[in-house]
């Protein structure tokens, strides 16, 4: 795989160089709540705008149907981009239309651009080869050079991932770069003990993942509205709170290989939990209760791990050599469930090894609850695309960086 220090070592003053970046960033509206994706691309364009490119930045953002959405426009990104860069960023309002190849041919050596979100056009994302092919032609021809800095998106075969690449000179960004350096201390270069801490809402997005690290991790942590699955595959009672029992069998399997493995399967041993979620209107007390994960009362729904369970998790994390955290252990944005996601975050702080946050809700979590990121050995862009790599597979944006 081509780095980008290799390609700017070759020159690309005066070339049309196409960045494919993840400024898929969370909107209120048209305001950016989490400027982390922008930021974490933005060494990549600096230093080619500062060799003398005429740098070409596009993404995608939300998932829009194929076709233009307000809602979803990346104009905001690209006036955050400018702000980060110190210098003024075009904004095309399409993606291979006029407007965009207007503002490309006014690019002069060393400014950036940024074109409109690449899924306002179905091409970017059909399944049909020939049609993601057609996409990935028209935006051939805005540029000469292809770099691939959007890790958030290398899990997606789509068109200005997957195709484009093979359509023009390419290299690796910075951001694919350490992320892919991270991602191989996590597998092939491990240092032990070696934590995994799983949360989010749903035992089968993690399933593929927990397979894989039965044989590498010495422990795993389970949280989030997936721990329940897990505790009433133990044969507890779990109330109102998230299940999904087509997949018990299979999490009674993963205990048992656990165990047979040496593989220490830690879960909660108390859930905060409450009623009628989301709406805590003239809610008393008595609505929120710390129980047992064996005692959780038939009315009510487990939202976050509870206090002996977060002293629990930092005792397991605390000797660790290497961590790996995707997913909060509880509902963070109410900041009465954020308690134990806070704690997991303390204690990666508290941890001396090397600590990775992989991306998702777990990289905004960090930043929501005002936790200093570079405090983490490093903080992932793409939670989907960091546990499809740990699950063995072949990412399609990695796979066209390398030919």
């Amino acid at each position: 795989m081509k780095t980008i220090d290799e390609l700017l070592a070759e020159g690309v003053s005066g070339k049309r160089v196409f960045v494919r970046a993840d400024l898929n960033v969370p909107l209120a509206g048209t305001t950016i709540t989490d400027d982390g994706r922008i930021r974490a691309v933005q060494p990549t364009i600096a230093k080619l705008a500062a060799a003398g490119a005429r740098v070409i930045v596009a993404s995608h953002l939300g998932r829009p149907k194929g076709a233009p959405d307000p809602a979803f426009s990346l104009a905001p990104a690209a006036a955050r981009l400018g702000e980060l860069l110190g210098q003024d960023v075009a904004f095309a309002t399409d993606t291979v239309g006029a407007s965009a190849k207007e503002t490309v041919a006014a690019l002069t050596d060393g400014q950036v651009a940024v074109i409109e979100n690449l899924r306002f056009n179905a091409g970017e994302t059909a399944k049909d080869d020939a049609e993601r092919g057609a996409f990935a032609d028209q935006l051939a021809e805005l540029a000469d050079v292809y770099v691939g800095d959007g890790f958030g998106a290398v899990h997606r075969k789509h068109a200005s991932v997957f195709d484009l690449p093979a359509r023009l000179p390419h290299a690796a960004g910075y951001l694919i770069a350490t992320e892919i350096a991270v991602l191989k201390q996590l597998t092939d270069e491990v240092k032990r003990p070696y934590v995994v801490i799983l949360g989010g809402a749903k035992v089968s997005d993690k399933l593929a993942v927990i397979d894989q690290l039965l044989g590498k991790a010495d422990r795993i942590l389970i949280g989030g509205g997936m721990a329940y699955t897990f505790l009433y595959a133990k044969g507890y009672e779990v109330g109102i709170s998230l299940l999904q029992k087509d997949q018990v069998d299979v999490v009674k399997e993963y205990m048992e290989r656990a165990a047979k493995n040496g593989v220490e399967l830690v879960l909660p041993v108390d859930i905060l939990a409450s009623t009628d979620f989301p709406d805590l209107k003239g809610k008393t007390p008595a609505d929120f209760v710390t129980v047992d994960a064996d005692k959780i009362p038939a009315d009510k729904e487990g939202l976050d791990i509870g206090p002996k369970t977060r002293e629990l998790y930092a005792t397991k994390i605390a000797d660790a050599e290497t961590v790996f955290w995707n997913g909060p252990v509880g509902v963070f944005e109410h900041p009465d469930y954020a308690g134990g996601t806070s704690a997991i975050a303390r204690a990666l702080l508290n941890c001396d090894g090397f600590t990775v946050v992989g991306g998702g809700d777990s990289a905004a979590a960090v930043r929501t609850l005002g936790f200093d990121e570079n405090a983490f050995g490093h903080i992932s862009t793409g939670g989907g695309a960091s546990l499809e790599y740990l699950e063995g597979k072949t990412l399609p944006g990695i796979a066209a960086l390398e030919v």
